[in-house]
């Protein structure tokens, strides 16, 4: 009877987060279509110089004619996390809620929102070098898809070296992303490029990052035991059978508004045929098959794995915006606050100030308390998002007071701890209000004036002046 009690409450549980996440998905979609719409009215009736300007511009990205950034000061690269997306997809929506205005030299890619960190890397090279990506030859082996993938006829910043770094903010699993690409330049892991080197990176901002994994991983739907297989009733069975058909029906327009990014795989009904639809359904072929995607990154044993070749470079900057929602109380770790958490996250706030690895299975690192892993954000763990801890920590200092890292100094991880849920500063500025505002000009203050590595740049935009 208790099993049974135990099995309906998790059914409901996993109704209930399938509906909210189901719900927000739509709402972000619809939101962009809407605004799409308005735009496009507006531009009918009210033609303007601007309005022409920018969809020029948004149809010559969308040929792959791209506004080329050149000279100084360094551009600012900003990442999305999971089912993310960059410009030019939604339509005019922003995954970083407009926070690219707010200096004249940013880019904001659009890469995989769900494959894995290496093959994100390796788009994010050739998006701002230029050429088609080649996501490495023993790599597409092992993994069972192809080679090579999209065809930028010309990069963002082809200039990019060693002489012209670039500094990056990587939101949730974005920071792994750049810090996965960073190594991939210090090893001269890109045919055709022998030049490359870890200076090619001049800073490196983690807002919310999944620097250690986290124990939503389990929750969702991963196993705990191995971080790699999946349950088989979960959140992330829907997620992998909604993306499957998704991709095999292959529509082009929808895709072109909103891509998983699995397109190196041919998944397309064209390609496949339905006996290939029943393989990616049975899990006998594509990504989650091979576990080239991103969740097995994301589990702690998958970061564990990723951390063991990842080093911190002692001419790159640092910075690191761990978030949480929780607060302690009679001993115990639960939401910070009900309203002030958006509705997706509140019942993974609550349950992963709970999580307690399984009893009968091996921690995932030795030394694992489950205490350390209670304070969260509803999608990361606060103890994974200061700095790189595991397999082996990376020097670091916690910031009370700015004051403490001007000038900042290259090679160490400085983080500071602040109220916010995981997705308070994406999407939807109007629920992070002035903290919005205060934790981007940060952000951007501190790359055009407290990290170079020669003389202070000039800063194009007066207000940071």
């Amino acid at each position: 009877m208790g099993r049974l009690s135990v099995g309906i409450l998790g059914l409901a549980e996993l109704f209930v987060s399938a509906a909210v996440h189901l719900l927000f998905g739509f709402y972000v979609f619809s939101t962009a279509v809407a605004s799409d719409l308005s735009q496009a009215v507006t531009d009918c009736f009210k033609p303007n110089t601007f309005n022409l300007v920018a969809k020029e511009e948004e149809e010559e990205e969308s040929k792959g004619k791209v506004v080329v950034l050149k000279g100084s000061p360094p551009p600012i690269v900003l990442v999305h996390g999971i089912f993310g997306f960059g410009k030019g997809r939604l339509g005019g929506l922003s995954y970083f809620a407009g926070a690219e205005k707010k200096d004249e030299r940013v880019l904001v890619p659009d890469l995989g929102s769900l494959t894995s960190i290496h093959d994100r890397a390796r788009e994010l090279f050739y998006y701002l070098k230029g050429g088609q990506v080649d996501y490495g030859e023993e790599h597409s082996r092992i993994y069972g898809h192809s080679q090579f993938g999209k065809t930028y006829g010309q990069g963002h910043y082809p200039e990019w070296d060693e002489n012209h770094p670039i500094h990056f903010v990587g939101h949730s699993a974005g920071v792994q992303v750049v810090r996965v690409l960073q190594q991939m330049l210090a090893d001269k892991a890109f045919s055709g490029y022998k030049n490359t080197s870890e200076d090619w990176v001049l800073s490196i901002t983690s807002l919310s990052g999944a620097l250690n994994g986290t124990t939503r991983t389990y929750y969702d739907g991963m196993q705990p035991e191995d971080g790699r297989s999946m349950k088989s009733i979960s959140l992330l069975q829907l997620c992998r059978l909604g993306v499957i058909f998704y991709d095999w029906l292959n529509f082009s327009w929808l895709k072109n508004y909103y891509n998983f990014g699995f397109d190196h795989f041919e998944m397309g009904w064209r390609k496949t045929g339905i006996t290939g639809l029943i393989d990616l359904l049975l899990g006998n072929a594509g990504p989650f098959a091979s576990g080239d995607w991103i969740l097995p990154d994301l589990t702690i044993q998958g970061s564990i794995k990723l951390n063991s070749s990842l080093r911190t470079f002692p001419n790159t900057f640092y910075f690191s915006y761990a978030t949480k929602r929780t607060r302690k109380f009679m001993g115990l770790t639960l939401p910070s606050s009900i309203l002030g958490i958006h509705p997706m996250l509140f019942i993974r706030v609550l349950q992963m100030s709970q999580w307690r690895h399984p009893s009968n299975m091996p921690p995932p690192y030795k030394g694992y308390r489950d205490e350390d892993w209670e304070d969260n954000d509803g999608a990361l763990n606060t103890i994974s998002m200061t700095h790189p801890r595991l397999p082996i920590e990376h020097l670091s200092h916690f910031v009370e007071d700015d004051s403490e890292c001007q000038p900042l100094r290259p090679g160490i991880w400085y983080y500071k701890i602040i109220e916010a849920d995981h997705i308070l500063f994406i999407v939807n500025r109007e629920r992070a209000g002035v903290q919005f505002d205060l934790l981007y000009d940060g952000i951007f203050q501190r790359c055009r004036k407290h990290a170079f590595r020669t003389s202070p740049p000039i800063v194009p935009n007066e207000s940071y002046q």
